[in-house]
């Protein structure tokens, strides 16, 4: 028997918020980080700053002393130190023939940090993390809006290949492969799991890399789990979810029906429907 959910829209939002003391130093902490990358641009600087900072939140003092490689009982430490520096990392993106070499070099650095605070003791912070997440943003994305709110474990390729409008939403452990451009407009949400893809694979010949810009379009959906392929362009409201279970917009309220008993969703098919305003 299939089974139907029905939660309304307009319901209360409510804003869980750390204490006072921790939210001005919360608040303090990623204003010194914004204004450290707008006043250094060199890889060099950055990747500096990011290893301080690592030091600090991975073993709870500064960088600095010598380590010791003669030995083999501090080999694990040492392999950790040598790693919260973003200089002695090597990225998947980085190995990409189409990857531009300069921009990729300065945003490194921070592509680590996003990774490596999303990790660490503190990476499920909702409250820290929507803000530092979009603060990195600003220093990565070609384009981030206002009110942006992006979760925590969501997955970047390059990072400068991104433009995202004010009020999106992009839930945890997306994937954004900006090989090739992604915009994803105004209010849109991505929900997780969601792949977001820009590069595909000739169909002729698997090692001919295709790239296409793939647009989302404003106040439009994607569920989660869902693939979106390279050069999508997604309408302004539109919805897209697995195809056995379909999501509908009516009024103010969303309406998801089961497919069924023993039916596996598959996130390799959609169902697009417009958005009914």
């Amino acid at each position: 028997m299939s089974e139907t959910a029905v939660a309304s829209e307009k319901q209360p939002i409510r804003t869980p918020q750390p204490q006072p003391e921790a939210e001005e130093l919360y608040r303090r902490w990623i204003a010194f980080l914004d204004d450290e990358f707008t006043r250094h641009q060199a890889a060099e600087r950055r990747a500096e700053i990011v290893r301080d900072q690592l030091f600090q939140l991975y073993l709870g003092r500064p960088h600095g002393g010598k380590l010791n490689f003669t030995l083999t009982s501090e080999l694990p430490l040492n392999v950790l130190q040598l790693s919260l520096d973003p200089a002695n990392i090597t990225l998947e993106a980085g190995h990409y023939p189409d990857v531009d070499r300069e921009r990729f070099a300065r945003s490194k650095p921070l592509l680590w940090f996003w990774i490596m605070f999303d990790r660490s003791p503190i990476g499920l912070n909702h409250w820290l993390g929507i803000r530092l997440r979009c603060m990195l943003g600003r220093h990565l994305f070609a384009r981030m809006g206002k009110g942006v709110r992006i979760d925590h474990g969501v997955e970047l390729i390059f990072g400068y290949n991104l433009s995202i409008e004010d009020g999106v939403i992009i839930r945890q452990r997306a994937l954004l492969d900006d090989r090739a451009e992604i915009r994803i407009g105004q209010g849109a949400v991505i929900g997780n799991y969601a792949r977001i893809y820009t590069h595909t694979h000739d169909k002729d010949d698997y090692d001919k890399v295709i790239f296409a810009k793939t647009d989302i379009g404003a106040r439009a959906r994607v569920g989660a789990h869902t693939v979106v392929l390279a050069g999508t362009q997604m309408a302004d409201g539109t919805i897209v979810g697995p195809k056995e279970r379909p999501i509908i917009k009516t009024a103010n309220v969303l309406v998801r029906t089961d497919s069924g008993p023993g039916t596996t969703p598959s996130p390799m098919t959609y169902h697009l429907c417009p958005l009914v305003t």
